[in-house]
């Protein structure tokens, strides 16, 4: 098929624009009483009155509404470590998304700074700005101590959707495609090659899930106890998956499984793999731009269902559909953290936007601009929130 190329139309709608954000008042300044009432003297009284109680920022500021987009350009999209500057355009427009799908005021944030210690003071420290933080396209395996830490140490909601927004898509894509292959058995074989940040969260969110049956891959092999190459997140995961201590590469661990995801490198799945799966195998494969495998090849050799991170193909497993509205449920609960409950409520509810008489196997999740979805997120978050209150 015919690939379009969208880097020239990219550029020039950069250029033309000079980038994608801009700040605009919500508030007229035309008067010196509007003057007087915006700034000096007046705004002095709403300082006093956040003062003497801070939570007020968030109904008198924009604070309440407004998350941070914070990365170190170290694992932009396809593209690796291009640096913060180079990642200001991936930013951007996840702060137009937020805006545009849940109603979020959102402020990319680039870090010159490769320090994990000095990631996590610099977010504590702007920390008085945000009601959330969305991390971004910070590489592994320093994310994971990142997020952890962050959540530890911030009293406000943190999300690193390479992890978490991946793998709430990744289990709605899940629930739905295995109704249409009728196997909706919790013992079916998943393989997931790629074992950086967004593998380990699938496999994590799959095994809360109910899942059992899961092995994951590195470049360097099968992610197995043991093996002296692993770092602590693989060695943790290594824990509860592969049960069966498989070893050796791809070869060795898709005979006969049922789902491979692959979050990995172009074209590393091929015919004779998915051949060799068990009947009405499930293919995501979500490399970008270039999927592990590409669909036609994959149906070819028998995928019954296929999904990949492009726009251009059925089945499109976006992080879009995730990240707005979790946001958007999390902060309307007024919660501190994104619990794996609110995670898995979160792909039900994406999987249950298509009804059982829609499903097929081209449409096992919604597309990216689906209206319904983000609403339908930010209630099942929301709902999670409260009843895990109530407990």
């Amino acid at each position: 098929m015919t690939i379009k190329n969208y880097k020239a139309e990219s550029i020039e709608l950069h250029q033309k624009h000079a980038g994608k954000l801009e700040i605009n008042s919500k508030v007229d300044v035309n008067t010196q009483e509007d003057l007087s009432t915006v700034y000096t003297p007046g705004v002095s009284e709403v300082c006093n009155v956040i003062a003497e109680d801070e939570e007020k920022v968030n109904t008198l500021t924009s604070r309440g509404n407004m998350i941070g987009i914070v990365s170190d350009g170290t694992a932009v999209l396809g593209l690796g470590d291009i640096g913060p500057k180079a990642a200001i355009p991936v930013m951007e427009g996840k702060s137009i998304l937020f805006k545009k799908f849940a109603d979020l005021d959102a402020f990319p944030i680039c870090l010159d700074t490769k320090d994990t210690e000095e990631i996590i003071n610099i977010i504590k420290a702007l920390q008085p700005n945000f009601a959330g933080i969305n991390l971004e396209d910070i590489a592994a395996p320093r994310c994971f101590e990142i997020e952890k830490r962050l959540k530890e140490e911030l009293d406000i909601p943190v999300f690193h959707d390479d992890q978490h927004g991946t793998a709430i898509v990744v289990l709605a894509a899940l629930i739905n495609a295995l109704k249409v292959v009728e196997k909706e058995d919790y013992e079916v074989q998943i393989v997931i090659n790629g074992a950086g940040s967004a593998g380990i969260a699938i496999a994590q969110l799959l095994l809360s899930a109910g899942y059992k049956d899961i092995v994951l891959l590195s470049i360097e092999g099968v992610v197995c106890q043991g093996e002296t190459w692993m770092n602590d997140a693989q060695k943790d995961i290594a824990e509860v998956t592969n049960l069966t201590q498989k070893r050796g590469g791809l070869d060795d661990v898709i005979q006969k499984a049922d789902v491979f995801i692959g979050v990995s490198a172009p074209n590393v799945l091929n015919e004779s793999h998915v051949k060799a799966m068990s009947d009405q195998p499930i293919i995501f494969a979500l490399a970008n731009p270039i999927p592990e495998i590409f669909p036609e090849k994959a149906i070819a050799a028998g995928a019954a269902v296929v999904g990949t991170g492009r726009s251009d193909y059925p089945n499109q497993i976006n992080n879009l559909l995730a990240f707005p509205g979790i946001f958007r449920g999390i902060l309307n609960a007024r919660k501190q953290n994104i619990t794996t409950e609110m995670k898995v409520a979160a792909a039900q509810g994406i999987a249950n936007v298509i009804s059982e008489s829609e499903l097929s196997k081209d449409y096992v999740i919604p597309h990216a601009l689906n209206s319904d979805v983000v609403a339908t997120v930010a209630n099942a978050v929301e709902k999670s929130a409260l009843e895990t209150v109530h407990k």
